[in-house]
């Protein structure tokens, strides 16, 4: 047995839920009363579910792949169909013969073929088919697809629109069937009676009218060579839902993951909000403590200051008076010096016998 084929995000296969499954599965479904007992190939085959399908009401189907691995993968899991088989290929050089198939079904293989391929494709579609043969074409309409939400698959080579792809298609398949495809989740009334009409109505504010086809996120283009080789056109809407409702319990899901999500997100504001009260408190706090040390910063450089003051204010009188006594210190070492001079001179010594007999008679006197 081969091992699972990986998802790269492109090929679809069975198991997956969602947008991608809605439509594939869908153009396959749609396909099937085209190719209802004839030979068919499945251009694009991938994994292989879909050429499984056809082969429910064709009488033999060929699934064609590029892909080695998908091939190998289709031939192990859908090995006990009989008149299904498998081969490796390209959608440019299918490995049929002329005339060898009454339909072709090639679902969203054109775009990753490069620009000049792309015919190629379509003329080997030609060569292959037999003169009543009809092709089931679809292709992602690349105004909506792509250019409208911004988005380029890196599996996509060359989009088209819509113009580009009937052109394509023309010269080989001139008589066309278009129908527009696009996921779509509204309210839907079922005639029991599946040959009734289908009422498809749009609803305004204020009236109700008939609804316009929505714009195509992808064209699925039934083609002939011929206006009378083209198959009864079918019903005029085909809708395809979900067996177990995977994709409403999806929405139902994230919508209580949205309500999770914000209620976590209003707990997770809340306590910011109070996390922002505590610490516009603790600001409010260490401002007021900046401000009181500010405050006391300047009351010591005032003291500084004065203190400053007052000690330059005693040194300059210190200095002063410091000056002042050295100069009486001076006056005073100078008289003496003058006293020491005049003692150690002549006249000195002459007058000191007078000096001393003058004091002598002071005392006697008693004065």
């Amino acid at each position: 047995m081969t091992a699972p084929l990986d998802f790269t995000g492109e090929r679809f296969l069975p198991g997956l839920d969602g947008e991608i499954a809605h439509e594939h599965w869908h153009r396959y479904a749609f396909a099937r009363r085209f190719v209802a007992g004839r030979r068919v190939a499945d251009v694009a085959c991938g994994e292989g579910y879909g050429s499984a399908l056809l082969a429910q009401t064709a009488a033999q189907v060929t699934g064609v792949d590029v892909d080695a691995a998908a091939v190998a993968h289709a031939r192990d899991a859908y090995a006990a169909r009989g008149n299904l088989a498998f081969v490796e290929a390209s959608a440019a050089a299918l490995p049929l013969d002329a005339g060898s198939v009454d339909a072709v079904v090639s679902f969203e293989t054109v775009e990753h073929l490069p620009a000049a391929d792309q015919p190629r494709m379509i003329a080997e579609f030609a060569r292959v088919l037999s003169p009543g043969g009809v092709l089931v074409v679809s292709s992602p309409n690349r105004p909506e697809y792509s250019e409208a939400r911004h988005y380029a698959n890196p599996f996509h080579l060359h989009e088209l629109d819509r113009d580009e792809l009937a052109r394509l298609l023309a010269p080989a398949f001139p008589a066309q069937r278009w129908f527009r495809q696009r996921r779509y989740l509204g309210s839907a009334l079922w005639n029991e009676d599946p040959q009734g009409d289908v009422e498809h109505w749009e609803a305004g504010r204020d009236a109700v009218g008939v609804a316009q086809p929505p714009s195509a996120m992808y064209y699925v283009v039934v083609a002939a060579r011929d206006v009378a080789a083209l198959p009864p056109p079918g019903p005029a809407l085909s809708l395809l839902t979900d067996r177990d409702d995977r994709e409403w319990h999806r929405i139902d899901a994230q919508a209580r993951e949205v309500l999770r999500l914000d209620a976590l997100l209003k707990e997770r504001d809340g306590a910011l909000d109070r996390q922002t009260r505590t610490l516009e408190a603790l600001v409010a706090e260490h401002d007021m403590r900046l401000a009181a040390h500010d405050r006391e910063l300047a009351a010591r450089e005032r003291t500084w200051r004065e203190a400053r003051d007052a000690a330059e204010a005693t040194l300059r009188q210190e200095r002063v008076a410091g000056a002042d006594e050295r100069a009486r210190l001076e006056r005073a070492i100078a008289a003496l010096e003058r006293v020491v001079a005049y003692r150690q001179s002549a006249r000195w010594w002459l007058k000191l016998p007078l000096v001393r007999v003058r004091l002598l008679w002071k005392r006697l006197r008693g004065e």
